[in-house]
């Protein structure tokens, strides 16, 4: 705190902070810490691992550049300053608009997460990307970080039938089972990537907001819509805690779809099946990754939060998991009907 505090007093318009100032806030994430500057609306983002593998400064250069870009859409917190690594903050951090609400609750709030992903959707792309990755084709690069986590498949603790359920998706999604045909568009626009519902906030009129812009890149909406709306997400956060019915999902998706131009909905569409076997399938090998290391990757954190990740992780990794949710785009086919 007192190098936090030595970092924040540089900043001009916060010479003046009080030490007594900082609040730890609770942690929720596995990558970051935060504290409030009380009276100051304002938050500092401490990184305590980069998940994208990225050295201090280039993590630091991709969140500057992701919450400026994100800002215009209304639903992010503006960014306000940034501090540099260096003793006590080796990872340097971050300082942003402090966000007041409440953790979703859902369905209930799934409307305003939709709309809140559309305003990000639907943002005017820049004149250049960088330093934010922008896949030319995001489906593939999708698969091409599938393969790339897939390994810890094979290391993680899993039993026969989920291995075999895994090995099936994995196979099917490399042969493009779902596929819709290839002259079908393929939208490029800024995606939250980690956009499960415990990184919202719900304020009080009822808006969401998305806060955590670490992974915001350029790719497909339809990735963002399921992973908004997948098991896996909606367990994540053990304040969200929530299944959602398949109607529940379909009212969430249109909701989006109304707050989009027309044709941005109608090109997303034809991807949402195989965009949401590819991200849960992102989502299910990194849980493995957790599941082998978990307690390396995020030093320091709680051990009810840990333990939470830990039984999470366990529970879609088993078999009676897995084929649930693949029955959102491989359903069950229905017994013949018998004569008579």
């Amino acid at each position: 705190m007192e190098a936090l505090h030595a970092a924040l007093i540089q900043l001009p318009r916060l010479a003046d902070l009080s030490p007594d100032a900082l609040e730890p806030m609770p942690l929720k994430g596995v990558a970051h810490d935060h504290v409030r500057l009380r009276g100051r609306r304002l938050v500092a983002r401490i990184p305590r691992w980069s998940q994208l593998g990225l050295d201090a400064w280039t993590a630091l250069d991709r969140q500057v550049a992701a919450f400026r870009r994100a800002e215009p859409s209304g639903h992010t917190p503006r960014f306000a300053g940034l501090l540099s690594p260096g003793e006590g903050l080796p990872l340097g951090a971050l300082v942003v608009g402090e966000v007041e609400g409440r953790t979703p609750v859902l369905p209930g709030d799934m409307p305003a997460i939709a709309r809140a992903l559309a305003a990000i959707h639907r943002m005017a792309p820049p004149d250049f990307y960088e330093p934010l990755p922008a896949p030319p084709d995001p489906v593939a690069a999708l698969l091409a970080q599938v393969e790339r986590q897939a390994e810890w498949f094979d290391r993680a603790a899993l039993d026969a039938d989920a291995r075999a359920l895994i090995a099936a998706e994995l196979a099917a999604a490399r042969a493009g089972d779902l596929a819709p045909p290839p002259e079908t568009p393929m939208p490029l626009t800024a995606v939250g990537v980690d956009v499960h519902p415990g990184n919202f906030l719900i304020d009080g009129c009822g808006k969401a907001w998305f806060t955590d812009l670490e992974k915001l890149q350029y790719g497909h909406p339809a990735s963002d819509l399921a992973h908004a709306s997948l098991y896996t997400s909606t367990k994540w956060d053990p304040a969200v805690n929530a299944e959602l019915a398949p109607a529940d999902v379909d009212a969430f998706v249109e909701d989006w779809a109304m707050a989009v131009p027309g044709d941005l909905a109608d090109e997303v569409r034809p991807w949402l099946k195989p965009l949401r076997r590819l991200t849960w399938l992102r989502t299910l090998s990194w849980m493995a990754r957790w599941s082998v290391e978990g307690a390396t990757l995020s030093p320091g954190m709680p051990e009810p939060l840990r333990a939470h990740m830990d039984a999470h992780a366990t529970d879609i990794l088993r078999a009676g998991r897995i084929e649930q949710v693949r029955r959102d785009w491989a359903p069950v086919p229905s017994p013949p009907r018998g004569e008579g």
